[in-house]
């Protein structure tokens, strides 16, 4: 982590490089504490403050997420944002296990859902692509997708999967708009400019044949947004 802290907020949201510190699994089954880590980091404080501070606030969103599973203990089953109690969500099996197996079309998305289930680990960008991806194109409950990160990833933290899945999906304390929908073809192009990571995990890149369209997919997803916000205003 030392060696490369400097780089952490040029590199952590790029897939293609070894940018973050992969911690994760072992803060999770506590072999090092978020303690340790914070104090080691601020060690390196006079140096790097800028991405020290940075890698900090990660630790902070962990923290924050142990304090809303305190309080909210539904939340692995209950959207806190009570609204979306009534959201259409739709019940696709295909749709749902193409994502699973990493065969949406979208290479991005699929990259990492390959990834998942062959190293039960998933860079945090891309975990944030292909959940968006299931709530918002394929409108599949969240709840889905966190079971399935739960079962497949090696540092599958309750607090944690649950903060990160209501938090694309826009039902969360601290969540993103549900209209913020995430265009896997521009998080590539973004992140992983050289096609590095992709290739990787998706050799088949010759042609592959997207399960929704994008444009189509955001629509539909703004569409039942506003229907129970109608709703929700009688």
């Amino acid at each position: 982590m030392r060696e490369g802290i400097a780089e952490y907020p040029a590199n952590r949201d790029r897939p293609g490089v070894t940018g973050t510190s992969r911690l994760s699994p072992h803060l999770h089954f506590g072999e090092i504490s978020p303690g340790e880590v914070w104090r080691a980091v601020l060690g390196m404080m006079n140096r790097n403050p800028a991405a020290c501070q940075a890698y900090l606030r990660q630790l902070g969103w962990r923290e924050f997420a142990y304090h809303l599973l305190y309080h909210h203990p539904e939340s692995p089953r209950q959207a806190l944002r009570q609204e979306f109690a009534r959201f259409p969500w739709r019940m696709h099996p295909e749709h749902c296990k193409a994502w699973m197996r990493g065969k949406t079309g979208y290479p991005l998305v699929d990259a990492g859902m390959r990834e998942l289930w062959h190293t039960g680990w998933m860079h945090n960008r891309v975990r944030m692509v292909a959940a968006s991806f299931l709530v918002k194109h394929l409108m599949i409950g969240w709840q889905e997708g966190a079971a399935w990160f739960w079962d497949t990833l090696v540092d599958a933290d309750l607090a944690n999967n649950t903060l990160g899945w209501q938090w694309v999906a826009g039902c969360g304390a601290d969540a993103a708009p549900y209209f913020r929908i995430f265009n896997p073809a521009i998080q590539a192009r973004k992140f992983d400019p050289a096609g590095d990571y992709v290739r990787r995990w998706v050799p088949e890149l010759e042609r592959p044949l997207p399960i929704v369209d994008h444009g189509e997919a955001r629509q539909r997803a703004l569409a039942a947004l506003e229907k129970i916000r109608k709703r929700r205003s009688r």
